[in-house]
């Protein structure tokens, strides 16, 4: 894997640090690093949301090793748009959640499972072995001498990995909970690392956002982001990690801000807002 680019941008007469990992296939791009190597896999499973990134950067991992993909999820009301697509054109095979079964439950699965030849990933890749590709971001960050580094949370997984790593050399990972609040980051923090110390800072908007919902705010935040940085960036993630460092004023030349990639996903989240603001541009 090679290193990601680093590029300066100028957001509202702030300059900030971007890290495009989204150009090298984003954060699950690192976290799976590690499932390269195996061999003698013949069945992948997963389990989640049937929009999700990792689901897709699954599917990309099974279609390059010639694995099986089997995935779980709920499969009422779908839609057959941006990731769900694109992994079904992958080849992956959808199950219902309903089947699911697993050996330990499912929040407490914090590395995969191997059963003869099949193997379990638990959702959103939240595994200890993400650990080798995520050390790899580390390294590469040291080496642009930045001393705060944010990006936005669904599991945490890359965030921990990342303060393990850069916590001796005096570096401080930040981050903002995307998925649920700041309890349940700290919950998924611990089953992953025990000890506090190495846990990233979390930040919280002034505004609770429920992860998946629909803020217009949140919208306009992230097409004035593109217009003005020239960068696409995820819509479900970035808008709140970029309206948390607006709201405590972290965006300045000392900042490194990751990208992690997940704009595939972009295709389904724009037809709902359009939706939303036609919608409400009727009502008015």
């Amino acid at each position: 894997m090679l290193p990601s680019p680093v590029e300066k941008v100028v957001f509202d007469g702030r300059s900030f640090f971007v890290k495009r990992d989204d150009l090298i296939g984003g954060n699950k791009a690192r976290k799976l690093f590690y499932f390269l190597k195996l061999q003698h896999i013949h069945t992948l499973i997963s389990y989640g949301s049937p929009y999700s990134n990792a689901m897709l950067a699954l599917s990309k991992l099974a279609k390059r090793k010639k694995w099986r993909f089997i995935y779980f999820t709920t499969l009422k009301n779908l839609k057959l748009k941006g990731n769900l697509l694109h992994a079904l054109e992958n080849g992956m095979i959808l199950r219902p959640v309903e089947e699911l079964t697993l050996p330990q439950p499912k929040n407490l699965l914090s590395h995969t499972v191997l059963k003869g030849k099949t193997l379990i990933v638990p959702e959103g890749v939240r595994t200890l072995e993400a650990k080798e590709g995520v050390e790899k971001l580390g390294l590469e960050i040291l080496k642009t001498k930045k001393r705060k580094v944010f990006l936005p949370s669904g599991t945490g997984t890359t965030a921990l990995f990342l303060q393990k790593v850069l916590k001796k050399e005096g570096v401080e990972v930040l981050t903002t909970a995307c998925v649920g609040d700041k309890d349940y980051l700290k919950a998924q923090f611990f089953t992953l690392e025990k000890d506090s110390f190495y846990h990233p800072t979390i930040l919280m908007p002034k505004k609770r956002y429920r992860f998946g919902r629909l803020y217009p705010e949140l919208f306009r935040l992230w097409k004035e982001l593109k217009e003005k940085t020239k960068i696409e960036f995820d819509l479900l993630y970035d808008p709140i990690g970029f309206k948390t460092l607006l709201e405590h004023n972290l965006l300045d030349e000392n900042l490194l801000y990751i990208h992690q990639g997940g704009v595939e996903g972009n295709e389904t989240m724009l037809d709902r807002y359009h939706h939303l603001l036609k919608k409400d541009k009727n009502e008015t």
